[in-house]
């Protein structure tokens, strides 16, 4: 990552005066263009927030509860592309950052988690608030370190944030222990490093390997372009426009690449997978070409593996080459950063003379999906979620940047709020974390000051995170919520519907006997506004559906924070669905 901050200091190493091992972590940040951690204090890392305190670059954002600050922390590297920094203390505190780990290994996002640790001659001896925290989160990093040499401070700095933001995009964490953080020395700052059998800067395709992919678009008859987050985390959505309107290929999205690819282009498909268009899937499904671009093939995407695009010749290009032939066997592998292979790729229809195959009967076919099988719903007496979410699209005219929690209401976001630019649908994809939307939301909004940012949400999810409210209010963050209130799990309700003859294993999150609702608000559990306005925050609670469109607009025209609670019925489904296990050709539409 480099920012202004950071090339203001001399492209050689550089020795310090005597720093404390703290001060020394505060200024490498710096190095780096830093300008917010989101950082709870402890025992352990006590040291490190006294040497914040001294910053006069960085600000230190307190959460309320660690993971709330790890998901800050993704919020703020999806909505820039930087590398964010989140910090914790040992122990407890550490192990409450292992699910926002985990959450930017499996989206690939880049963020250092910095933890302190006990003092070196008590690690391994089980003392108070010692974990083995380098130990326990290798499986879900790019890297870890354990300082245990108070002079490799630095240079682990500059290199956690060269592997977080190098290649395929990750996280790093850097635990330090007490007495590093405490121990004074001359620090020396390198200006470059090298880490030997660590070369993945932007693998680069030679035209060899490019040019088969124009051949192979010129014999297709029914060719689809597949893309995913790598071509958002390439910054390679300009590149994409250019190739997808030279080809004139259509083009479908996961939800890690929503705003990739303009959604209302008339060659989007939107995107495709368990809950995406019928166009999408379908043509995926009966493409005889695929061209997969900064994606996974994961199962969400792919269903039954063996009935995924069956007659598709498959080109697959992606800058981490293990994620080749892991999930779906392919034709051609391209071992490439995206950008690049797209940048090159149009520089060679230009050189070579290529001709835009005649698509017209394939999107003669497209079309007429996309016109019998919509994203819809039938209307009702009472306020549903996606009349909710189409209503604050309108009232923010596309405009807003977008988080979720996970559930229901993180598909129908995706599909109602149309997504044209890059950087504006944030959730938790991967690993599917509830609780993410509302941290997130004040990451993206701190990375952001300049745009609407709305968290729409699940009651379930949202209060795994509420606490973050106090965050808002305390740190002037000006985030909206709007809270899509069923009482129930939405998501795993549906899933008992279609799978469990709609027998609830504890998934009713109010009283099972007075079940709260549009027609019974006696029964609503808990009250949001009365838990808002405890944390100093705007709200309010709709039920009708003729009181939605004013709300929203209060809720956006509102200076600060604001939740609006919209009481919606636990009987909806998300649709389209392909279940588990399933193929495109199985997809239930209503």
């Amino acid at each position: 990552m480099k920012s202004e901050a950071a090339i203001k200091f001399p492209l050689q190493d550089e020795v310090g005066p005597d720093t404390r091992g703290a001060d020394v972590l505060v200024q490498a940040l710096e190095r780096e263009g830093v300008d917010v951690v989101f950082a709870y204090p402890g025992g352990a890392s006590m040291e490190l927030h006294q040497a914040l305190t001294r910053s006069k670059k960085i600000r230190t954002i307190l959460p309320r509860f660690e993971q709330g600050g790890g998901f800050m922390a993704h919020g703020y590297a999806r909505a820039t592309g930087r590398a964010s920094v989140c910090m914790a203390t040992s122990g407890p505190g550490a192990t409450n950052l292992v699910t926002c780990i985990a959450d930017a290994f499996m989206d690939s996002i880049p963020m250092i988690a910095i933890t302190g640790q006990v003092y070196q001659q008590f690690i391994g001896k089980a003392a108070f608030q010692e974990t083995d925290f380098f130990g326990m989160t290798l499986p879900i990093v790019k890297h870890s370190y354990l300082v245990l040499k108070k002079e490799d401070l630095p240079r682990i700095v500059k290199e956690a944030f060269h592997i977080a933001t190098s290649g395929r995009p990750g996280p790093v964490v850097i635990d330090i222990p007490k007495d590093v953080q405490q121990a004074i020395w001359q620090p020396t700052f390198p200006a470059t490093i090298d880490l030997p059998g660590y070369k993945v800067d932007k693998p680069i395709a030679n035209d060899d390997r490019l040019l088969p992919v124009l051949d192979a678009i010129c014999d297709a008859k029914r060719p689809v372009l597949y893309i995913g987050g790598g071509i958002i985390s390439a910054e390679a959505h300009e590149d994409l426009r250019l190739f997808a309107e030279a080809t004139g290929l259509p083009v479908a999205s996961t939800l890690m690449g929503l705003g990739g690819f303009d959604s209302e282009h008339p060659q989007s498909l939107y995107w495709f997978g368990m809950h995406g268009t019928v166009a999408g899937n379908w043509a995926v499904c009966d493409s005889d070409l695929l061209i997969c671009a900064g994606a996974r093939f994961d199962d969400r995407i792919t269903g039954k593996v063996d009935k995924f695009a069956p007659d598709a010749k498959i080109i697959h290009i992606d800058i981490d080459a293990s994620e080749h032939n892991k999930n779906k066997r392919v034709d051609h592998a391209v071992h490439s950063d995206v950008k690049h292979a797209l940048s090159r790729l149009n520089a060679l229809i230009k050189e070579t003379g290529f001709t835009k195959p005649d698509l017209r009967e394939w999107y003669s076919i497209i079309d007429g999906w996309k016109k019998e099988h919509p994203f819809s719903y039938e209307e009702s007496e009472h306020i549903l979620q996606q009349e909710a979410i189409e209503v604050l699209y309108q009232e923010s005219k596309g405009q807003a940047l977008i988080t979720t929690g996970v559930g229901q209401h993180q598909m129908w976001a995706a599909q109602f709020y149309r997504f044209r630019e890059p950087r504006t649908y944030i959730s938790s994809l991967g690993l599917g974390t509830m609780g993410f939307g509302l941290p997130a939301a004040l990451g993206a909004k701190v990375a952001r000051p300049d745009k609407l940012v709305v968290d729409i949400d699940g009651d379930g999810s949202f209060l795994m995170n509420v606490q973050e409210l106090a965050t808002a209010k305390i740190e002037k963050i000006d985030v909206k919520v709007l809270l899509l209130n069923n009482q129930h799990l939405g998501m795993v309700v549906q899933w008992e519907d279609l799978m469990y003859e709609s027998v609830r294993g504890q998934t009713i999150l109010s009283d099972p006997d007075n079940i709260g609702g549009p027609d019974n608000p006696s029964g609503i559990y808990p009250d949001f506004v009365k838990i808002a306005e405890g944390f100093g925050i705007k709200s309010r609670r709709v039920f009708k559906r003729s009181e939605l469109r004013e709300a929203i607009r209060e809720m956006i025209d509102h200076d600060g924070s604001y939740l609006l609670d919209v009481i919606v019925p636990y009987t909806e489904h998300v649709l389209p669905m392909i279940k588990q296990g399933f193929s495109a050709k199985d997809i239930l539409i209503k």
